[in-house]
């Protein structure tokens, strides 16, 4: 059974990077502890892009990112001292915790040109670590379980699923694996979590005699447990338990709406230390309406 079906919206990043927002979504603001998640591209970089493509240094508070790419390269920059480039099928694991800015720059495809493809999601801490110190952490070969099954070649990104583990450090039972599907492959879903939604990334899949094309998350139910691939897909599946309500405000995740307001006043301020390496511009904070504060300063 199919709980809902979201399907991407255009935003524009600014400097012509345009990516499908999936999360949050009106209706159903999460999946699991999956508050954000962005379809970019594919997009053709040509050689001598100009530096307005690049995302500049930014802050996030209560949450991990992970930029999982299928083609491309972008390069990572931190201020706990971390460069180093995302690449296919590998993951940088970035937690803000109570604080981290980072910037993410295509100097490959300045360099060279390149076809950026990807996802890039955020994975909301439980109350109790959105004050943790800020941590990065690479992996790649090994720390990523592959298999290959009748015509379905998944790799697992983070957490527990098919009996393996990825050897990312999470803060909250979860699962996000990355399946290519050849035409006619069936591929089991996780039954193990409470959430769970399989985005279409390109092709498409048969679920209950329906199909469904790239730019589509299906939120499943309880029971939702094999899907088909019609064509050649590229399937994202995730899923978790859930964390209880969490507020979005620009880049900052949170439990409180007081703690994203002052997160927006320390950055506005220069409060946030910038990373090391890419410490000459930043990305200001937008002309935003201030989060309304709840009763003693708690989330409403």
């Amino acid at each position: 059974m199919i709980e809902m079906v979201i399907d991407e919206r255009r935003r524009s990043l600014g400097g012509g990077l345009e990516v499908g927002r999936v999360l949050p979504f009106a209706k159903r603001r999460m999946v699991g502890p999956f508050v954000f998640f962005d379809h970019m591209g594919p997009l053709d970089l040509a050689p001598g892009i100009d530096r307005s493509l690049d995302v500049r240094p930014h802050p996030h508070i209560g949450l991990s990112t992970v930029t999982y790419l299928f083609s491309g390269e972008i390069m990572h920059r931190d201020s706990i001292g971390s460069v180093l480039p995302v690449r296919p099928q590998e993951v940088n694991w970035m937690t803000a915790g109570r604080g981290i800015t980072h910037s993410e720059r295509f100097e490959k495809a300045r360099a060279e040109g390149d076809r950026l493809h990807g996802i890039q999601a955020w994975v909301a801490l439980p109350q109790a670590d959105e004050e943790t110190d800020p941590a990065f952490s690479h992996h790649e070969g090994g720390d990523l379980p592959q298999w290959s099954d009748a015509g379905v070649h998944g790799q697992l990104i983070a957490g527990s699923a098919y009996g393996l583990t990825a050897a990312v450090r999470t803060h909250s039972p979860l699962f996000y694996a990355h399946l290519e599907m050849e035409p006619g492959a069936m591929a089991e879903i996780p039954t193990d979590h409470s959430e769970r939604a399989l985005y279409v990334a390109t092709g498409a899949v048969e679920f209950d005699g329906a199909e469904y094309t790239a730019g589509k998350m299906l939120v499943l139910g309880r029971d939702a447990s094999k899907v088909r691939a019609t064509r050649h897909a590229t399937v994202m599946l995730l899923g978790g338990e859930p964390l209880g309500e969490r507020f979005l405000y620009w880049n900052f995740v949170s439990s409180s709406k007081d703690r994203l307001a002052q997160a927006a006043a320390d950055w506005k301020a220069g409060r946030m230390k910038l990373p090391d390496a890419d410490d000459q511009e930043f990305i200001p904070l937008p002309d935003l309406p201030p989060p309304p504060a709840g009763p003693s300063g708690t989330a409403q």
